[in-house]
């Protein structure tokens, strides 16, 4: 077969696991009894649905104590202010001291004070009322509930009532060898690949039944650290899920389009062998009919064939059959091989039918 070069993209597989893109676990702010629960165990809930209604009673009649002394300091503050205008007339006069028109301003001032702390306290006690209510923070998926109705829950506990977990889009977290992406990024630095912008950001999973996930995803970002105990990078992509049929944690083989060699060249699997040292080899036929050897470089696989970087050149005429009689520098009579000759399984069915 004649060599060509092709335009050729670049996909790797990686190991992924899928991970929501949002997670909250719901916990109380106040002490108090659930008295009610009103959602449905692993359904679907909106940001500020109410999940659970914790007894209210003590922080309602908080709430009242506090307007209560909230109106009594402002009963003060005008009594206070009253005063304090009273003996400012008085004062001109000398109908009363300096010492108690100043007591009587610095008394207004604290009456005022107070009034704004009370009105802070009463700000204080409706949150609080509020917080009986606990709702949800994101919209998404509700695992299941650690507390039932009557359980007593406290502001800071360490268990989580329940888990709102969001699925849809979801986040696909791969691992991929530092050096594998160090040798990528020196090929697209030196020309022999290309990045092809959007293109390459797209994904496909692979998922565990070895089924392949209808829907395409994008890579959202590359880490920029190497982890120091496994030598690899993490990558993140993400994925449509309208149907949840993807999970948190499920294990996928994520393939990623890494770039295109906008003159790749293919060689069929069989057409390439190992010689003593393990080098990858290949022959080709010369202009004179003769037989020569070629040592390649093969950085990888593309399907069934591999692709070369070095020794072979488009228009170089590779041996894809017959390589058992073809020695090199031995004279041969070429005959053009079949199409279906960068297939093997393909090209071996055909040479057992001639």
């Amino acid at each position: 077969m004649t060599v060509t070069a092709t335009p050729v993209e670049l996909t790797a597989e990686l190991p992924g696991r899928t991970a929501p893109l949002e997670t909250s676990d719901v916990r109380p702010q106040v002490n108090g009894i659930i008295i009610g629960r009103p959602f449905t165990e692993g359904g679907n809930v909106r940001a500020g649905q109410v999940l659970y209604q914790i007894d209210p009673a003590p922080y309602r009649a908080a709430l009242d104590q506090a307007r209560a002394l909230e109106a009594n300091a402002e009963a003060n503050l005008a009594t206070a202010r009253a005063k304090a205008e009273r003996y400012a007339d008085l004062v001109r006069i000398n109908a009363v001291s300096r010492q108690d028109y100043d007591d009587a301003v610095a008394f207004a001032k604290q009456a005022a004070a107070n009034v704004q702390q009370q009105k802070a306290a009463v700000e204080a006690a409706a949150i609080n009322l509020g917080y009986t209510r606990v709702t949800a923070p994101i919209s998404g998926r509700v695992g299941r509930s650690a507390f039932t109705k009557g359980a007593l829950v406290t502001s800071g506990q360490a268990s989580a009532l329940t888990t709102i977990q969001r699925l849809d889009p979801i986040y696909v977290d791969m691992t991929q060898s530092a050096a594998e992406v160090l040798k990528l990024r020196q090929a697209m630095e030196a020309g022999r690949l290309k990045s092809g912008g959007p293109a390459t950001a797209k994904v496909r999973l692979i998922l565990e039944d070895g089924s392949a996930y209808p829907l395409e995803g994008r890579l959202e970002f590359t880490e920029v650290t190497v982890d120091q105990t496994t030598g690899s990078v993490a990558l993140r992509a993400i994925f449509p899920n309208p149907q949840a049929l993807l999970l948190p944690g499920l294990y996928v083989r994520a393939i990623v389009v890494e770039g295109a060699d906008p003159a790749g060249i293919l060689a069929p699997q069989a057409a390439v062998a190992r010689d003593e040292k393990g080098r990858p080899t290949a022959l080709v036929v010369d202009s004179t009919s003769h037989v020569q050897a070629r040592v390649l470089t093969t950085p990888r696989t593309v399907g069934d064939q591999w692709l070369v970087t070095s020794g072979l050149a488009p228009g170089d005429r590779l041996i894809v059959e017959g390589l058992q009689a073809a020695k090199p520098g031995a004279q041969v009579r070429m005959v053009s091989a079949p199409a279906n000759a960068a297939h093997p399984a393909a090209a071996s069915a055909g040479a057992a039918a001639r």
